[in-house]
């Protein structure tokens, strides 16, 4: 019974295909494989990881505002 089942399923995603060979049971199908495939990170490690991002994207962010702070007043210096 199990195989008739598949059978079954996968004529219904056939005929659910359209003209260009989309097929929307496919399409979920193969979503869904693909999150089996996923290793998900322990709370460590996303708390870890997401303490270095935070902490890239701050330094990142300082040191742009100085560069700008510092060509702010270089032009002040020139132009004022």
């Amino acid at each position: 019974m199990g195989e008739q089942a598949t059978v079954a399923k996968k004529n219904e995603a056939e005929m659910e295909e359209t003209s260009n060979g989309f097929s929307l049971g496919n399409f979920f199908q193969g979503i869904k494989e693909e999150f089996e495939k996923v290793v998900w990170p322990s709370r460590k490690q996303l708390v870890s990881e997401s303490a270095a991002v935070l902490l890239m994207v701050s330094l990142s962010a300082s040191l742009i505002f100085l560069v700008d702070k510092f060509f702010t007043w270089a032009a002040q210096q020139v132009f004022g």
